[in-house]
């Protein structure tokens, strides 16, 4: 049985990761009885996506994307548009990532990231479906790659566990891309990062945990999973100075708008 709150969607974790995978009907019970009625599970190594794309057959909560996540950019085979096309006939394959810059972790491969990206981007621009961004540590690069590949032909985008600056959620919501709220928003010193939120459109705000990592507070520290999308949508509610369910709602229209292919799809 659902909450009787309404229902959220956690929009990007790792189902498959080891630390969900073990236990996974007892997850997404728990996140059905938390009011999380849909989620993405993201692949980020293209060589797993045939064990990302099972758990979105198994469950009919769960649907799925496939990218190359950029701190595997170096390691990983370089991703082919038309590779990248193709597994978007799957019905339950709803998005293009996650893709991205991290120059955090991995500055070195900066220059691969970005063919990546852009690789990414193509595939996105071609399909219709949502780019779904990592960015960290890497604001200017990915501000000028987004903007120059927009200008060369639009295409749609949410940027990912959104952490990062003003500037880029500006140049974001410019584009008119979408900023997704993570655990992050939550914690306690994240002041500047809710600021951000706030001055965003709510009609561009998602959901997510990126479970399991992130855990919003009571949580924080554990393993994260996507029941606790509700805990995020508290401190969503409150940031934008409306009720739960108001929140719940529009971040769930939202999503729809954006992951149009996972709104229209029916279990057969």
């Amino acid at each position: 049985m659902t909450s009787s709150r309404a229902e959220i969607v956690d929009s990007h974790c790792h189902l498959d990761f080891p630390e969900l995978i073990a236990d996974l009907p007892e997850i997404l019970a728990r996140a059905n009885t938390a009011g999380v009625t849909r989620m993405v599970t993201i692949c980020t190594s293209l060589p797993r996506e045939p064990e990302v794309r099972a758990i979105a057959e198994a469950h009919d909560p769960v649907f799925y994307a496939a990218g190359t996540h950029p701190m595997r950019a170096a390691e990983d085979p370089l991703a082919r548009v038309e590779d990248l096309v193709a597994l978007t006939h799957h019905p339950k394959m709803v998005g293009i990532g996650e893709t991205g810059l991290d120059y955090h972790y991995t500055a070195e491969s900066k220059a691969i990231q970005q063919e990546s990206l852009r690789i990414h981007i193509e595939a996105a621009r071609r399909t219709g479906l949502p780019l779904i961004i990592h960015a960290r540590d890497a604001d200017d690069d990915m501000a000028r790659i987004l903007s120059e590949e927009h200008a060369a032909g639009a295409y749609s985008c949410v940027m990912h566990c959104f952490s990062s600056g003003a500037a880029l959620a500006e140049t974001a919501l410019s584009l008119g891309f979408y900023l997704s709220m993570s655990g992050i928003a939550a914690f306690p010193r994240s002041s500047d990062l809710r600021a951000i939120f706030a001055s965003a459109p709510l009609d561009r705000i998602l959901l997510e945990t990126d479970a399991p990592y992130l855990a919003p507070p009571p949580h924080r520290g554990k393993r994260n999973e996507p029941a606790y999308t509700a805990f995020t949508a508290r401190t969503g509610a409150e940031v934008f100075g409306i009720d739960y369910d108001a929140f719940a709602r529009a971040t769930s229209a939202n999503f729809d708008r954006l992951f149009a292919k996972a709104a229209a799809w029916r279990p057969e």
